[in-house]
């Protein structure tokens, strides 16, 4: 083995990694020394990350010398076959489990046993070890994805996150760490360390991990031990582990292999035939359309809204999936489930960035809303959101309504009165409202942070507080002046807020940074919000000395549902004062939370009038553009007026979109990877097998679906079909529309595969034998199709229509989605004309895209010295290098996405690096240092 300690007094500085690996609290002595302890450890095997984190906790109070051993090395000498970690103790003994070596660890740095921890211990070995053995192996050996490694080990993860939230303590044994949270971390570090098998509806056990991840010796061994290469630096281990056998609650693999359709029951297969065979007679009748849509006692009631959008400026990608096109996803999907569904939306209109804009505009701020509401309605409709109301907050009704319930909230003495210290710029001669201030952000440092909230730490701010404030209107220094206002008494209503998250978040979908952003705030205590400005465009302040102020737009833009819901039926308060009877989803990006989560249920819950509050509050990360922000400024970035100027289809936009919607973390648009999941995903799987199977209808059977005799194996796809339909619903109820995505694609695999294996094309010239089975797999896959069709509708509702018009669906298949797979095209139904889904997108096209939508901001100018070295003709130059650079760029990232050889990977880095730097020349800018590793 490869001794690291064993060397000569030259290797000091493997040495010093090893220290700083053991946590620094352990002496490594430079030769081995007969009685001192010593641990044995391997870069691969996934035992070493607990011990070596464990290590770290025993801070100086033994002496240890640790040792990399190859993974084949028997340590100890009484065991048959190699075994890491092994601890060798100073008695000669070994230890060789990772619990015990842990065990021992935190014994030594004075941890007392405990029932509860010893319990956990029992549950990793026997529970969580052979499901998490199996993920990996699915995983790292077979190259497996998504719910197919998630399966195995999804219900323990529940547990420790159901546990977590029960006791509501930050680790597994109480509020301090234990030595099963060390054991427990280790054992799930190598798989959960990728985002996407850490479920984002488990906020608690999210918010675990991220701690234990964080820590520095945890930090250390996994460096140590998984060497930058992630889960795959464990497959050498792996591979050398027994198959697991079949684990119960696995997922439909995303490829139809023999050996996992066979892990169906048999019972399973029967009752999706069973299903199947029932076909159209299945359905219930479609609901009658209502207008106005109101809630129906007994039924599911189910109220979506989008975060109103500002007036002040044009949607880019970010905003239209952060809240109409998620919001849209989940709609569709409720009316495909003949839930009740109400969806609205609408402008938010009044407030400071309203005066804003109509100062830079040159309008009157009415003005203003009415050319910015048009844009934002015209931008949606191409976008094909399906609202059943697109309204504006500038009504009367919404001056009604936010009297009312402020009204309320005097009355029962939840409004304070107060002055305040403002800032008031002198040249402007006027108080400045928060949008109208800008400055550094005391909190993070940000230098662009507004009067009211930070964009980058995501903190609320008073404008006073922030660093170098400036008028946002002259660009002049304000000064602070006193003011009264009125104040919405936090304090006083947060044990109602309390007692009402306590009764929602259970069993709920909020998603984890709602939860966590909710849990913030409560946990630094709620501080009085003053809820007037000194501003004309707004809604009235109704009290006698604040007739010269509105109310702050944070306070009344959420009461914008109730009032744009008043303008679309005078029963408006069925959907809103009827929490029995309605739930109520509510989409936004994440710095909508605050208001959302815990300003307006307050408001609500003071007024006393029996609102509806929010049941499931979803909230998005946010979506960056290629490797920056989207700036209208700068030209960065697909604003929504500007994406049906590209050609490319609306419901390609959408597939994109929600295909790498930021569910879990932050995501970014990028050209190369939209012109790859178009060319792969649509062209290549979803188009090509819809096609095929419609075209072979058309060809062998002139146009009618063939008698369809189903043998073992096809009955076994109908049960997989099955099986990943019932995902998809589940995922979609959870409200996880980009994994529900998946499933679709998956499916669509499985038809590809399905064909490509039978080959009807050949069999349909051959013996009747072969030509009836022609015609069960051309049946069995053109039915597919058509349940793809109906699955695709929620994301890509024209290419939807599309389908079922080739496939001349029947109206109530095209309009209800059962949790089983039904034949809805039986034999001798006619189809219509089949012809092509998509269209390929080439190289040409999308570098065109993106040098059109990748800015043109100003540079600095180059000091004389590049000038003189530069010399003519450096603007072509710098075109041809900033071209050089995309170019190569692009060649990383998509190496990166395809896991390309990381030696490949790193030559081609190196080559950009060079270019970013005779770039970095060429335009006179100083030379960066290179910067760490970024974190995916």
């Amino acid at each position: 083995g490869n001794d690291l300690v064993q060397n000569s007094i030259s290797r000091r500085a493997s040495l010093r990694t090893l220290s700083s690996l053991a946590g620094g609290g352990f002496r490594l002595h430079q030769r081995g020394i007969h009685g001192e302890m010593r641990l044995f450890v391997s870069e691969g095997a996934p035992g070493s990350l607990p011990v070596l984190a464990a290590a770290g906790r025993a801070q100086g109070r033994a002496e240890l010398l640790i040792s990399t051993v190859g993974p084949e090395e028997c340590v100890v000498p009484f065991l048959t076959r190699p075994k890491v970690p092994v601890l060798q103790l100073d008695s000669g003994n070994y230890l060789f489990s990772t619990s015990a070596i842990c065990r021992y660890f935190f014994l030594l740095s004075g941890w007392e046993q405990d029932d509860l921890t010893n319990q956990w211990l029992e549950w990793e070995a026997t529970e969580l070890q052979p499901a998490l053995s199996a993920a990996l192996y699915y995983l790292v050996v077979q190259g497996k994805k998504g719910e197919d490694v998630l399966g195995p080990v999804r219900r323990a993860l529940t547990h420790i996150d159901q546990s977590l939230s029960r006791r509501s303590c930050p680790f597994l044994a109480g509020e301090t760490e234990s030595l099963a949270d060390v054991v427990l971390w280790g054992a799930l570090y190598p798989l959960l360390q990728d985002p996407a098998y850490l479920p984002e509806e488990l906020g608690a056990l999210h918010s675990w991990f991220q701690t234990l991840s964080s820590q520095e010796p945890c930090q250390r061994a996994a460096e140590t031990v998984l060497k930058q290469q992630g889960v795959l630096a464990l497959r050498p281990y792996l591979q050398k582990q027994p198959q697991p056998g079949s684990f119960e609650g696995r997922a439909v693999s995303n490829e139809p292999e023999e050996e996992e359709l066979a892990t169906l029951s048999e019972e399973e297969i029967a009752m999706a035939v069973t299903a199947w065979e029932k076909g159209l007679e299945s359905l219930p009748p479609l609901r009658p359309q209502q207008n106005p849509v109101l809630p129906v006692a007994g039924e599911r009631n189910v109220l979506i809204t989008s975060a109103l959008p500002y007036v002040n400026n044009v949607p880019h990608l970010g905003n239209i999936i952060g809240c109409v096109l998620s919001a849209d996803v989940f709609a569709r999907y409720s009316r495909l489930r003949q839930w009740n569904t109400l969806y609205l939306c609408g402008t938010d209109e009044y407030g400071t960035a309203t005066e804003t804009k109509a100062m830079e505009e040159g309008l009157t701020p009415q003005e203003i809303c009415d050319k910015y509401h048009a844009i934002h309605a015209n931008i949606y409709r191409w976008f094909n959101i399906s609202f059943d109301i697109f309204g504006r907050t500038t009504t009367p009704q919404q001056t009604k309504i936010t009297q009312d319930i402020f009204q309320r909230l005097l009355t029962r003495g939840f409004v304070l009165e107060d002055t305040v210290e403002q800032l008031r710029c002198e040249r402007c001669a006027r108080f400045l409202a928060d949008r109208f201030v800008e400055g550094v952000c005391p909190f993070c440092g940000y230098e662009e942070a507004r009067g009211d909230q930070c964009d980058k730490c995501g903190k609320l701010i008073n404008a006073i507080e922030l660093k170098k404030p400036q008028c946002k209107v002259c660009r002049s220094c304000p000064v602070v002046k006193s003011s009264r206002h009125l104040f919405l008494d936090l304090p006083k209503l947060e044990k109602r807020l309390e007692e009402w998250l306590g009764k929602t978040l259970p069993g709920s979908d909020w998603t984890p940074n709602a939860r966590f952003i909710i849990r913030s705030w409560l946990r630094d205590g709620l501080k009085p919000r003053c809820i007037t400005r000194d501003l004309k465009w707004g809604t009235p302040v109704p009290l006698e000395g604040f007739e010269d102020k509105v109310f702050y737009v944070w306070f009344d833009a959420t009461i914008g549902y109730l009032s744009i819901t008043a303008n679309y039926t005078d029963q408006w308060e069925r959907w809103w004062k009827n929490p029995e009877q309605v739930n109520l989803y509510q989409f936004m990006a994440k710095d909508n939370v605050p208001f959302h989560g815990l300003v307006f249920p307050c408001s609500a819950l003071g007024a006393e009038d029996n609102y509806t509050l929010v049941s499931h509050l979803i909230a998005t990360e946010y979506l960056n553009y290629e490797d920056g922000k989207f700036s209208k400024s700068r030209g960065v970035g697909v604003f929504g007026d500007m994406a049906q100027d590209t050609g490319i289809p609306a419901d390609i936009w959408r597939f994109y979109l929600l295909y790498i919607r930021p569910e879990g973390q932050d995501s970014a648009f990028s050209w190369t990877d939209m012109l790859l999941k178009n060319n792969s995903e649509l062209l290549n799987n979803l188009g090509n097998f819809v096609n095929r199977a419609g075209m072979f209808v058309s060809k062998f059977f002139g146009g009618y679906v063939p008698e369809m005799v189903l043998t073992s194996d096809d009955q076994r796809l109908v049960a997989h079909v099955t099986l990943e339909l019932q995902h998809y619903h589940q995922l979609l109820e959870k409200v996880r529309i980009r994994e529900a995505l998946r499933s679709i694609l998956t499916i669509s695999r499985h038809g590809n595969q399905y064909i490509q294996v039978n080959e009807p094309w050949k069999r349909i010239k051959g013996s009747e034998a072969d030509r009836q089975r022609a015609g069960t797999v051309t049946g069995l896959a053109v039915n597919i199709a058509a349940l793809l069709s109906v699955m695709l509708q929620p994301y890509m509702p024209t290419v939807s229509a599309t389908i079922q018009a080739q496939l001349q669906l029947p109206l109530p298949a095209c309009s209800i989605l059962l949790t089983n797979f039904l034949c809805t095209l039986p034999a001798g139904h006619q189809i219509g004309t089949v012809s092509p889904l998509f269209q390929k997108l080439e190289n040409d096209q999308i570098e065109s895209l993106r040098q059109r939508f990748g800015g043109g901001q100003a540079r600095a100018p180059p000091t004389p010295a590049i000038v003189e070295a530069v010399a003519t003709g450096a603007p072509q130059q710098v075109q041809v290098l900033v071209d050089e650079v995309t170019r190569q760029g692009s060649i990383v990232r998509e190496l990166k996405a395809q896991k390309a050889d990381k030696n490949q990977v790193a030559a081609e880095v190196a080559k950009l690096l060079d270019l970013k730097k005779q770039l970095a020349l060429a335009e006179g800018k100083p030379l960066e240092t290179p910067k760490g590793k970024k974190k995916k």
